[in-house]
């Protein structure tokens, strides 16, 4: 019999049935309880209920068993999960058979299953994320009334702060920011996830590090950062190349 801490498995939790409606990436899912509305979205922030089991039957987490639903952004979890979520809407309950590479692999770190793993989610509700804020009109270039300093950075103040403090190379500053390469295409952004950025300023990209520094709480500026303060030309894998122009909102030096 199961303990108080444990919920007793799916009689399918070994394999996904006939009925389970399978997807191109391999994930099985079978909807339990219907949901309606709108589906989240990749960026999206969601409140769960969900059990997981291994395929032999062991129950590994649950939320429900905590009594606690989990919230966290649909794109923050293992690749299994993201998928799946972005096919339930509001108030549904499905099983979800992922297999091993949609989640943590065959031979995970310690601590964590293995294997293909079966969730039975609930999604409670949802919270769509901010919009992307627009593509700055100035992004392809700094234009003539942006100030530029000696090593190549370029800014324009677009918002006046509030404090009179400037920050140090090693302060800890809180901002929200958004950046884009000169083509337009937005790659990070602390607004769209809804969460401001804290750090130390000696420990970011050097066109950071100097350009923070020349604010003061509550001022946002938009800045052009050459490859050679950022990340360079030929960045490591995932990091963006050449010139890149992030609008910062100092919010705090903490």
């Amino acid at each position: 019999m199961p303990t108080a801490k444990t919920l007793p498995a799916p009689d399918d939790v070994a394999a996904p049935p006939a009925d389970a409606k399978k997807t191109a990436s391999g994930l099985a899912m079978k909807v339990l309880v219907p949901g309606k509305g709108d589906h989240p979205g990749p960026e999206d922030k969601v409140s769960v209920h969900y059990t997981g089991w291994t395929t032999d039957g062991k129950m590994f987490d649950s939320s429900v068993v905590r009594g606690e639903p989990t919230s966290f952004r649909v794109n923050g979890v293992i690749k299994g999960w993201t998928e799946g979520l972005q096919l339930m809407s509001k108030g549904e309950k499905a099983r979800l058979w992922i297999p091993a590479q949609l989640a943590y692999g065959e031979h995970p770190r310690p601590g964590m299953p293995a294997g293909m793993l079966v969730f039975d989610v609930e999604l409670l509700d949802f919270t769509p994320a901010p919009k992307p804020p627009a593509v700055p009109p100035d992004v392809k270039a700094a234009p003539a009334n942006a100030t530029k300093t000696a090593s190549g950075l370029a800014y324009r103040v677009l918002q006046k702060g509030t404090g009179t403090k400037h920050p140090t190379a090693e302060s800890r500053v809180k901002v929200h920011y958004s950046g884009w390469t000169t083509d337009g295409k937005m790659f990070d952004s602390s607004v769209v996830r809804g969460e401001p950025a804290s750090f130390r300023l000696n420990g970011v990209i050097k066109g950071w590090t100097e350009g923070v520094q020349l604010m003061v709480e509550g001022e946002k500026t938009r800045f052009w950062i050459p490859g050679n303060l950022a990340y360079g030309d030929n960045p490591r894998p995932g990091a963006p190349a050449g010139t890149l122009v992030f609008d910062i909102e100092l919010l705090a030096i903490e």
